[in-house]
């Protein structure tokens, strides 16, 4: 067994449904020491695609089998074209083909993808089955592998199908964040920005000071920040475990986020973070433009993705995003499928200021074709 010289641990208070989040080095290979206890019977099935397998797939195996615990494992295609109809049905024969009982355990061993897919297939299985997190990128660690959503994209947007199911367990090894590409590192870290800006306004200060470490690989630093987030997250979730309120606040920027990854695809031209990075971005200035938060706060945000190196707009920046051809209008399309519209309006997460958001239905469309139109329009040729 392999020591973790570094490990903090969250809980996530949901009463009969509640689990412990535990964040540190080298979690994949003491994995049996946490699993274990939580089967009914020894047995697994590991649930993770070809880039991750390559990688970590072998240490989580000798890790579960060296505590008697028989693992077999499911290896999909990566990228968001696995989180479909198409791979949802796949990987349920998949499952069923080995004969996976009520009584046995997945591990959802990935990023978002995988946590989102595994899980869903987790919740409907047999009419549900039990599941485990082992995410492998910042974003999935600090938000997709927490708080029980799961789900697959459409057609018509993201995560528009899917279902609340709690995993039991979150392992979040950060030393699988080696292995990532310094634009995926950076992808995930718009997600740990927004827990600051949403509602912790010297954790932002603390990622102004100390962002450019733990992107780099400084392990205290990621420890704090991935525990600091999922304190976050799980406060929101215990208050509020199915989104009927204050959870929608973890949406600061997605409302924005979702619809462009829906013109671009969802594939590499935009990843996620990247998306939701320009949509905290729009979020704070169209609080600017509605006289709500402070010109100087939202320029702060804008700085401070800017220095990590993340995009901020849709026009400029020498992004991939640039390329996509897209208008208001289509992104006002997409913005319509969105999940939190309520009685045909709108709820936007909107800030008062940097820790300070606040959900409101009272935004005129026109302020935000506007604040589309802006971007849109930047550094443009």
């Amino acid at each position: 067994m392999t020591q973790s010289h570094l490990c903090d641990q969250v809980h996530v208070d949901l009463k009969d449904r509640s689990y412990d989040i535990f964040v540190g080095e080298n979690l994949l290979d003491n994995a049996g020491q946490y699993v274990q206890p939580l089967l009914r019977r020894p047995r697994t099935v590991i649930v993770t695609d070809e880039t991750v397998a390559r990688h970590h797939l072998p240490r989580l195996q000798a890790a579960l089998k060296a505590a008697d615990i028989d693992c077999d494992s499911i290896v999909l295609p990566p990228g968001e074209s696995s989180k479909s109809f198409a791979g949802l049905e796949n990987l349920l024969d998949q499952l069923l083909a080995r004969r996976l009982e009520r009584q046995d355990m997945i591990v959802a061993l990935g990023g978002g993808v995988i946590g989102d897919l595994a899980g869903f297939a987790a919740s409907i299985y047999q009419r549900g089955i039990d599941f485990i997190q082992m995410p492998t990128t910042l974003l999935s660690q600090v938000d997709s592998s927490v708080g029980g959503k799961t789900g697959i994209n459409t057609a018509r947007g993201k995560n528009l199908v899917g279902s609340f199911h709690q995993p039991r367990l979150v392992l979040a090894d950060v030393t699988t964040l080696d292995t990532l590409t310094p634009r995926h590192r950076l992808a995930g870290y718009a997600e740990v920005v927004k827990y600051g800006l949403l509602g912790d306004a010297d954790f932002f200060g603390w990622l102004e000071q100390n962002g450019t470490a733990l992107l780099a690989g400084n392990r205290q630093k990621q420890i704090y920040a991935i525990k600091t987030s999922c304190l976050a997250k799980a406060a929101i979730v215990a208050e509020d475990e199915k989104e009927s309120g204050r959870r929608a606040l973890l949406n600061l920027g997605h409302t924005f986020a979702h619809a462009l990854e829906a013109e671009s695809g969802f594939g590499e031209t935009l990843y996620h973070g990247e998306a939701v990075a320009i949509g905290m971005v729009m979020a704070f200035d169209l609080s600017v433009k509605l006289g709500l938060c402070p010109g100087t706060d939202a320029e702060r945000v804008r700085q401070h993705l800017t220095a990590v190196g993340l995009p901020t707009r849709l026009r400029g920046d020498n992004h991939p995003v640039a390329q996509i051809r897209m208008t208001v209008d289509s992104l006002m399309h997409h913005m319509a499928q969105d999940k939190k519209i309520a009685d045909g309006r709108m709820t936007y997460v909107l800030t008062s200021g940097i820790g300070a958001a606040f959900l409101t239905q009272d935004v005129d469309p026109e302020q935000v074709k506007t604040i589309l139109a802006e971007s849109l329009a930047e550094n443009s040729a």
